[in-house]
């Protein structure tokens, strides 16, 4: 039977960008391309071209910002079947990497010190730079998301993500490190994404980058929250 689909169209279907962007019109009001809405479709097929995904984003190593050395870090059983979403809501968004950096540090100062926890709570932590900052890194149980530490890799995106969504050189860097993580059989190939609020009491990652992500390959409906005490 031959197909009368438009080119596009069937370019769309064999990535899977057309579908999600789809799916996001779907998922919101019917405003003509709003502004809102031209800026998450943009997002949402910047995130699903998956042109070279053999390839892992820079990854700037904890030396490089400063890390100070965890007081403990505890191994975790590869491949994980969950990615979680997060944004950092404070630290604020950083434009450069010396603020991206510095950012690092107060995250770590304020789970250390203050949290009493063993390190910078994320896995991975991804700046307004386009670059993306090593946390806890690959195979190291995390501080992120109750009940899912310990299966899964925590993603944090700098910024309050609340009106408004991550650049699109974010949210490259961020598809790039899960297409790096499944390539390296740190993240299972049929692995679940969620966000924060997914699995906590919580607004995190934000109400614009919630609707972002619910559009995004391999995201979960799942609710499994836990109550903050």
């Amino acid at each position: 039977m031959t197909s009368h689909r438009p080119a596009a169209v069937k370019r769309g279907l064999r990535d899977g960008s057309w579908s999600v962007a789809t799916g996001l019109r779907r998922a919101l009001p019917d405003t003509a391309m709003s502004p809102v809405l031209s800026v998450l479709l943009a997002a949402a097929l910047q995130f699903t071209n998956l042109a070279h995904p053999e390839q892992c984003p820079e990854v700037v190593p904890r030396a490089q910002w400063g890390a100070r050395p965890p007081t403990a870090r505890q191994d975790m059983p590869t491949p994980v079947p969950f990615v979680v979403i997060h944004h950092t809501y404070q630290p604020g968004f950083c434009a450069t990497s010396p603020d991206c950096e510095r950012a690092m540090r107060t995250m770590q100062d304020m789970h250390q010190f203050n949290n009493k926890w063993n390190d910078i709570g994320y896995n991975f932590v991804v700046g307004g730079d386009g670059k993306v900052y090593e946390g806890r890194g690959w195979g190291t149980v995390g501080a992120h998301a109750p009940n899912y530490n310990s299966r899964s890799i925590g993603i944090s995106f700098i910024g309050d993500y609340t009106s408004n969504v991550p650049t699109p050189a974010m949210l490259e860097a961020g598809r790039r490190l899960i297409q790096c993580g499944v390539a390296r059989g740190q993240i299972a190939p049929d692995y679940q994404l969620i966000g924060h609020r997914q699995v906590r009491e919580t607004d995190c990652p934000g109400d614009a980058f919630f609707a972002l992500i619910q559009n995004w390959p391999h995201w979960s409906p799942l609710r499994d929250i836990v109550p903050r005490t």
